[in-house]
Order: C-alpha cells, then structure tokens, then sequence
C-alpha cells in the first residue's frame, strides 16, 4: 500500500516509483541520478520534491547536436515527403501505446489532472495524424503568367534544422507540434525543453528514436538537449539553426526575436495570453459559466489561453459572478493523478508569490476579491490555491499584466463597442471569446473591427484549441501559428519559379532590352 502523507498527497518515494515505471515503459534507460547530484533537478509540483537528478546537456554538446542534425538535413530534406511521412506515422503508433505512461509523467511534472494529461497526449497523437496526411498535402501554386509560353509557380523546400524551444505547461504537445510537422517538411529538429520538466523530454526523445529505428531513419533527425537559459541561447544564437520556434514569456520573446533577426534566422513565437470573454445579455449563462471555469481554473490558470478577464453586461455581471464563485466553491483542489480532482497545484513558489501579489494590487486597484487563498495540504513546497474571482472597477495596470495563475477579473459594459475595445485593450492578443445567442454579436465579435486576437470563439472557452486550425496570436503574443491548417509554411522555404516554353524571350512588364 502507497504511503500518503497529510491531505492524502503521495510521497516523493511514490511519485519516484511512478517515474521509474513509466519510463520503463516507453524503453527510457533514463540516467536517473539521486536528488542534489549535479545535473538537472527533475521535481514535482504535487509534493514539491526533487525527484531525480538528469543530465545536463553542455554548451560544446548542443552544438554537437545541432551538427547531427544539420548532418542529417542533407538526406533527410530530399526523402520523399510521404516516406518522411511514415516516420511521423510510426511516432503517432508508440504515442497511442505509450499514451498512460507520459500522461503520467505530465501529471508528475507539471501538476496537470489525470483528464488533462491524457487530453494533452492525445493532442500529439492528433498532430502526427494530420502531418501524416500533410506529408502528401504540401502543395504550392501555378500562376497565370502575363508572358506566353512561359509557367509561373511557387514550389516549397525544407528549411533545415529547427530548434523548438518549449515550456512546462504543455511539456509535450507542444514538442510534438512543431516536430510532426517540421519532420514531414523535411526538416530537422534539436529540442530544448523547460528545465522543469526534464523527464518528460527523455520519454518523448526515446520514443522518437524507436520509431527513427523501426522505420529505419537516422536518429539524428531528432535530437534532445537538456538545460537552462544557455542551452536555449546556443540554439537562438547558431546560424545552422534555421527557425525558432519558442514558447514562453513576453520577455523571453523579446530576446528571442531580436537575436534571432540579427543573424537573419526566423522565429515563430507563442508568447503571453490575457484571454477574455465577453458575456452579452441574451447568452445561456449556463453554458457561459461552465465554460468560463475551465478556462479560468484548468490547469490551475497555468495555460496561455487562461482566460483571465471577464467582460459582463452590466445587466448580467452580478448574477454571472454569483454562479461562477459558486462554482468555484465545488471545484476538487489537491492530488492532480487522484480520480475526480479539477484542480492541481501551481508549478512552483514563485507562480504563488505572483499570484499574492497580484490580488494585493487588484485590492488596492479597488477590486473585490473572492479565492485565492493557499490550501494547506500538509507539504511546505507544494502550492495548492483556491481560484480567485476579482470584480474590478476598470482595467487597470494589473488587469494589463499575465499573470499565470487561476485569476479572473470581471468587468463590466453596457454596449459591445466598449466590451470589444476593452477585449482589445491588453498588449497581449491569444485567445477572446463571446458569449451570445445573438448572431449580429457573434459575427462582429468575430469582423475585421471586432477581437483582435489570433483565436476568436463563439460561445466556447478561450482554451481548448483542436489541432486543425492554426494556434497563435497577434500583438505581444508573438504571432507565430504552430499546428494546423497552413501552419506548415513557416517550416518551408518558398521558391518562385518561371518556366519559358518557348523559343521567344519577352520581358515582365513590356521591358524592351536590344
């Protein structure tokens, strides 16, 4: 029987019996050192306990890494795109094997609930079925051309090799992402994940090299790097490193990107959220409210889709705050991997101090706050908290900020030019949503003077996004797009090709030379 410890959360010895099984699993002979040995600290946000100590990826061997992975470009960028295809393939099978044992370790590391998890590995298997088909798909276009005898197209190559830089919140779908598609693309891929969530990346890269070996690939199609702000920056900073595809913070992005350009790179970046939803008069509050506390308090705020900001009617916003505490009140908080539980701890300290902080500016601000308290589940270094609902009387400094933590701030309009501009207000554009039964809102919400977000939902949460549309933002979310739809373009160069058929030589625009 499984040793608990006060308010029934597991012991480290049990969270490290969990790691060491479902690394076993998916075939990692994982170098799992004792906690304090140099390396990373590999943790859990459920207890706060160092777990393992891994290795630590140096400086000198993630250029290495990088130098098998332009290595591997070369043949790789000329494989028959389909046949790129069948690697993608065979990952998605092991995924679907595999996919209880690295929920597991996303439940571990990054404190997400058993549904999330799973939610989240399902989203890579997803992904590799649509770059899958996208591996027959990567079409280009023939285009009139106004000179006879002659074609005009564009055709798309491989890029080269892509360094993925992830965070903790999404330790795995993310990674898989950018490589499903970067691999059908013909591209390359060095992988550095957030230092938190280490384990994870080691179940992710064996994976991958056991489909690169059954489908008889080079392995360093695919490579891992492990470590903190340096390892990251030897792959911002490498020529060879064709993108950046980065996901983390404002100020990370605006490192990134700069450094990025000044070698003439490209980077695709997903940054910050601070998600809003408005709520008109005619919309089923029912709905609205259910929908509003999963974005709100799933994954303990810690999405960049959270939704952060309410934005009621006047009429409504009184009666839609007494549902939505009330909700609130029934949400489960404590052990992420226990049946039942809807709420999971903060990653670590420092999002809690956050999280203190910024209810203390809201009071100040004049706002009313309801939650937020910490739950004392009997671990010193495990952060469980209440999530807060905060009427505010405007949107002031702290309602402009992310913070990535369950806190929603409510304000109110009384027409919907005010709620759209107030939607827009924030330097950050992910994720907006309206909730409505009238059409005329719906589509002005969703018009060119209407969110300015990348992501515009009616009548659904802010997160929760499925794979076949492109995810990404506008404004200081970065603008990149990862996953679906025409996403595949930022991993591909594009050529533009003419093509004289015939035994004459006009000139674009009636040039006339000789």
């Amino acid at each position: 029987m499984t040793t608990m410890q006060k308010n029934n959360l597991p012991t480290a010895d049990d969270l490290r019996d969990r790691v060491r099984v479902a690394l076993q699993a998916v075939g990692a002979d994982a170098a799992l050192g004792e906690p304090g040995v140099s390396g990373l600290a590999a943790g859990s946000p459920i207890t706060g306990d160092v777990l393992f100590s891994v290795p630590e990826t140096s400086p000198a061997a993630a250029g290495a890494a990088v130098d098998e992975a332009a290595a591997a470009f070369a043949g790789w960028r000329t494989t028959p795109a389909p046949v790129r295809g069948a690697l993608v393939a065979r990952l998605g099978e092991l995924l679907t094997e595999h996919k209880a044992d690295l929920a597991t370790l996303v439940t571990v590391e990054a404190g997400k609930i058993s549904s999330e998890a799973l939610g989240e590995v399902q989203e890579m298997i997803d992904i590799c079925q649509f770059a899958v088909g996208l591996s027959r798909q990567l079409y280009g276009k023939t285009i009139a051309s106004e000179r006879p005898g002659h074609r005009l197209m564009e055709t798309w190559h491989p890029l080269g090799v892509v360094g993925v830089i992830t965070a903790f919140n999404f330790p795995v779908a993310v990674w898989a992402w950018n490589t499903a598609v970067a691999l059908v693309c013909g591209d390359t891929v060095v992988w550095k994940p957030s230092e938190l969530t280490p384990l994870t990346a080691i179940a992710c890269q064996t994976l991958i090299e056991r489909a690169c070996a059954d489908v008889g690939v080079d392995g360093s199609v695919s490579r891992l790097v492990q470590g903190g702000r340096d390892i990251g920056e030897a792959l911002i900073d490498d020529p060879r490193v064709a993108l950046v595809s980065a996901t983390g913070s404002v100020r990370m992005g605006r490192e990134v990107g700069p450094r990025v350009a000044q070698r003439f790179g490209k980077a695709l970046l997903e940054l910050g959220g601070n998600n809003a939803a408005i709520v008109t008069p005619s919309a089923d509050l029912d709905l609205a409210v259910r929908a509003i506390v999963f974005s709100a308090a799933g994954t303990a705020g810690q999405r960049c889709t959270t939704m952060r900001r309410v934005i009621a009617h006047s009429s409504i916003a009184d009666e839609l705050c007494r549902r939505i505490a009330a909700a609130y009140e029934t949400l489960p908080i404590g052990d992420p991997s226990v049946d039942g539980t809807l709420v999971g701890p903060l990653i670590h300290s420092r999002s809690y101090r956050d999280m203190v902080g910024a209810l203390q500016t809201a009071a100040a601000d004049g706002g009313e706050v309801i939650g937020g308290h910490r739950h004392d589940m009997g671990a010193e270094d495990a952060f469980y908290v209440a999530p807060a609902l905060v009427r505010m009387p405007g949107q002031t400094e702290v309602v402009h900020n992310e913070t990535f933590a369950p806190i929603l701030y409510v304000l109110t309009y009384d027409d919907l030019d005010t709620a759209i501009e107030l939607n827009n207000a924030v330097p950050q554009g992910l994720s907006s949503a309206i909730f409505t039964t009238d059409i005329r809102e719906a589509e002005r919400f969703m018009a060119a003077d209407g969110s300015d977000c990348g992501i515009a939902n009616v009548n659904i949460g802010t997160s929760g996004a499925e794979i076949g549309g492109a995810f990404g933002g506008e404004k200081e979310t970065g603008g990149g797009r990862e996953s679906g739809s025409d996403a595949w373009k930022a991993y591909m160069r594009r050529a533009t090709n003419t093509v004289n058929y015939s035994s004459e030589l006009p000139l674009a625009q009636g040039v006339r030379f000789g």
